[in-house]
């Protein structure tokens, strides 16, 4: 069964990586979250995609040079105008606060670690100390573009999933999954056509794709009984899913 895995959370109608989105993923009923994490200036983990707050906040400059104060000063909600009036304005969450909100439900939790570019120091232990103290080793999965990064989380955590990003094309990927003690792999969507697909599921590799949001995507991946979707848009992955159940 195909679950569904919400990118940035809701992202396609929520700002993405807030708390607003995660918690409009989990209210639509998909069955897991994707994140991404760096490291503020005093080295506490927050949750952002981009190297720099410019694109997604009200502010300017590198997540690294930005105390954690002042990351939770800047508004979250760049590009959505109706929650920009919001009582509560959206923030830069921390991948604590992530977890203390987990406590409330089963979701999975995808953790992009967004080291490829900055090597932010000892990221892999505090993600996996954190992942520790809460006892979420089942319900988390490490992934990266960073497949280096990978290989330390597995020699750090073996009992953690891990699951490398890719975006070109490559031969039997399962194989190179397995190489780097990998479980799962997270393809471009363009770089996952169903024999891959296929493929890497017959062979105990878990494959989840990105970014899926076209609802013939959608119906073909659920079709082929694809290990998960990420998406910017779960509920309506959700809904596609229920109905093709039906038929």
């Amino acid at each position: 069964m195909t679950l569904i895995f919400a990118h940035r959370g809701s992202a396609g109608t929520h700002p993405e990586n807030t708390m607003e989105s995660f918690i409009a993923a989990e209210k639509c009923g998909a069955d897991g979250i994707e994140l991404d994490v760096h490291l503020s200036k005093e080295g506490e983990i927050v949750v952002i995609h981009d190297e720099t707050v410019d694109r997604t906040t009200n502010g300017k400059g590198f997540v690294q040079d930005f105390f954690l104060s002042d990351l939770k000063s800047l508004n979250a909600s760049y590009k959505f105008k109706t929650f920009q009036s919001f009582i509560r304005v959206p923030r830069i969450p921390t991948l604590r606060e992530v977890f203390d909100w987990m406590k409330g439900n089963q979701l999975q939790c995808n953790i992009e670690l967004k080291n490829g570019k900055i090597m932010y120091p000892f990221l892999e232990e505090k993600v996996i100390d954190l992942i520790r103290e809460y006892q979420y080793e089942e319900r988390i999965i490490i992934s990266s573009f960073n497949h280096y990064s990978l290989v330390h989380c597995y020699q750090l955590a073996p009992d953690i999933e891990t699951a490398p990003l890719y975006s070109e094309g490559l031969y039997m990927p399962w194989i190179y999954a397995r190489a780097i003690h990998a479980k799962g792999m997270h393809p471009n969507m363009k770089a996952a056509p169903d024999m891959i697909i296929r493929g890497a599921i017959e062979d105990g590799i878990a494959v989840r794709p990105y970014t899926v949001n076209k609802k013939e995507d959608m119906e073909r991946l659920i079709a082929i009984e694809c290990s998960a979707i990420i998406t910017d848009y779960p509920e309506k992955a959700k809904k596609i899913k229920k109905q093709m159940m039906k038929t």
